[in-house]
């Protein structure tokens, strides 16, 4: 049986090669003066932990949708979804949608897709605080940035990431006029964080509160394209 190879995001790359040399420095001398092997052991056994975790966090699995693309919106990040609301999108829709909010756990992959296929139209950063991501003013008052997209259906959709307690580095790769393609990579959240998308209130909700859904793959709804609207 061939062995699946585990891709490491280039956004990990950097900081697992630090551990390894830092983890190292604190584990070989132990084994090489300590004269009993418990302490080695255990600390051993710690780092190892500590860099599988790391390790894991970093993975980047390379996923193509297969359905419909026809006015799809696919989940932009792998976790639970925690909100499913109608609410007031100000930046890029400048009006009510709905919102479909995503959990990432520092225990999902970490990349982030983009939720339709279109044009980038508008991108923001807004700096700010650092709540926890379950709670519902992380959107508005955390650290985040905000992507505008017309989709191939003529609708608006915005996506914002939102840094968490634990997530205190946003990427955004997404620039405006830059092509939207569910298939690809917008950008990365580092530990523990949350995706907003926000869509137009007659988009056919597929998800509810509770759904475990995959970036790139799971289906949250279906726009209808601007001339039936």
């Amino acid at each position: 049986m061939k062995l699946k190879r585990v891709k490491i995001h280039h956004e990990g790359v950097l900081l697992l090669t630090l551990l390894f040399i830092v983890l190292g420095a604190l584990n070989v001398p132990l084994w090489l003066f300590m004269p009993t092997v418990a302490v080695p052991v255990v600390l051993s056994a710690l780092s190892l932990l500590c860099y599988l975790f790391v390790f894991n966090f970093f993975r980047s699995p390379k996923r193509d949708f297969r359905g419909d693309r026809k006015g799809c919106v696919v989940s932009s990040a792998d976790g639970h979804v925690v909100v499913v609301e109608r609410t007031v999108e100000p930046e890029f829709i400048k009006g009510e949608a709905i919102q479909v909010s995503v959990f990432m756990s520092p225990l999902n992959v970490h990349a982030n897709w983009f939720p339709v296929d279109g044009e980038v139209e508008y991108v923001a950063h807004h700096p700010g605080r650092f709540y926890s991501a379950w709670l519902p003013k992380s959107s508005t008052e955390n650290e985040r940035s905000t992507v505008g997209i017309l989709s191939d259906s003529g609708r608006k959709v915005t996506l914002r990431q939102v840094a968490g307690a634990m997530a205190r580095r946003i990427v955004t790769y997404a620039e405006p006029g830059v092509e939207a393609n569910i298939d690809d990579h917008l950008g990365f959240i580092k530990f523990g964080s949350r995706i907003d998308i926000y869509l137009p209130l007659d988009t056919e909700i597929l998800v509810k509160v509770g759904d475990k859904v995959k970036g790139g793959v799971s289906l949250l709804g279906r726009l209808v394209p601007k001339e039936l609207n």
